[in-house]
């Protein structure tokens, strides 16, 4: 694992403006997880403010921006048209075992209750799909859901991808790779278990995982790939029809995702797909990569890399939080590069 310890003294420092701006913004979350229902401007302008306060120390300004913040949060209105959110489990099946009953002090984007969910962004009928993408964000969700799901699905629906957020138990916030992996396996199996209703082949259906959804994707393949099964990993689970759709991703694309240097992975009963990464040359998860390729390559894993000079960690679909303003056009090179990556491994052999 990581030495966060260098992030302690900038945590302890911003303690007080996290207390005060817990609350306002613990209600924000399902905005920003809900993001395809809500005017994109007025969405983006909460995002932003939020970002700014978290960035300063407590004061009188800051107080100022957090009424600002609720009193926009609370004129929101959600689009007239709405799209419905596509649960994972019904009522009593999701497979559990993190003991999560509170959240004091807000510590988590999402309570106990959360349940786990998909939106469809899907291209119009007359065009034919190339094939179905899941994104999963990362940190703790919340509104790293608006870049990197929300302003990320737009560019693949353009390339002709049918398109899927997925809102997960997050991974060790506070729940397990086991229940985080459960829900992206869960979410594979749906998409190709309604294939034709999506106009997809049922083996071209790549999992996206950003940052801590990549650490999210590996959990998947660990858990969930290839024979391995539910109830596997959940002695208790009680299977249904969908367990017995194949939850392994054709694709894996890790967009600054990769494992932690110096943690190991269990190959024997995986099914490890074909992997895309792409990570800034600023970011930290650089050392990650250096220490996830090779063991992937020494598995027998086909593996694509791609580095991007300057670029810091968290930058896929910045551009939706800045207007348009591309900080780092070289990073934008990822998306056209994964299109190839999918389109070199889904075509016909």
């Amino acid at each position: 694992m990581p030495d966060w310890s260098h992030l302690e003294e900038i945590m302890k420092k911003m303690e007080p403006v996290r207390r005060a701006f817990a609350p306002v913004k613990h209600r924000a979350i399902p905005v920003f997880e809900d993001c395809v229902n809500y005017p994109e401007a007025e969405l983006v302008e909460l995002v932003n403010l939020g970002r700014e306060i978290e960035r300063t120390e407590f004061g009188p300004e800051t107080e100022k921006k957090i009424e600002r913040f609720a009193a926009m949060l609370e004129g929101l209105r959600p689009r007239a048209e709405q799209k419905e959110r596509v649960y994972l489990w019904e009522k009593g099946r999701m497979p559990r075992e993190t003991e999560y009953t509170e959240n004091p002090g807000l510590r988590y984007n999402h309570d106990p209750d959360f349940e786990p969910y998909l939106f469809e962004m899907l291209v119009p009928e007359d065009v034919t799909p190339k094939g179905a993408v899941i994104f999963c964000a990362g940190g703790d969700h919340g509104d790293a859901v608006v870049p990197e799901s929300y302003g990320t699905a737009p560019e693949f629906l353009k390339m002709g991808y049918q398109c899927f957020l997925l809102l997960n138990r997050t991974n060790h916030n506070p729940w397990t790779a086991k229940e985080a992996g459960a829900d992206a396996a869960r979410a594979v199996r749906m998409v190709r278990a309604n294939a034709e209703k999506y106009r997809v082949r049922p083996d071209r259906i790549a999992f996206a995982g950003f940052s801590n959804g990549g650490l999210t994707g590996e959990g998947l393949i660990q858990y969930f790939s290839g024979k391995q099964t539910v109830r596997d990993a959940f002695p208790d689970y009680v299977p249904d029809a969908l367990d017995s759709v194949d939850a392994t991703p054709n694709a894996f694309l890790c967009v600054y995702g990769p494992r932690f240097a110096g943690e190991g992975f269990d190959y024997s009963k995986a099914v490890y797909p074909p992997t895309f990464f792409a990570v800034g040359r600023e970011d930290t998860a650089m050392d990650n990569l250096n220490w996830t390729y090779p063991d992937l390559v020494a598995h027998g894993v086909p593996v694509e890399v791609h580095t991007f000079a300057g670029t810091p960690h968290g930058q896929a679909g910045a551009k939706v939080l800045t207007g348009g303003r591309v900080d780092y056009p070289n990073f934008e090179l990822w998306i056209p590069l994964a299109d190839a990556f999918l389109q070199d491994l889904f075509r016909d052999k």
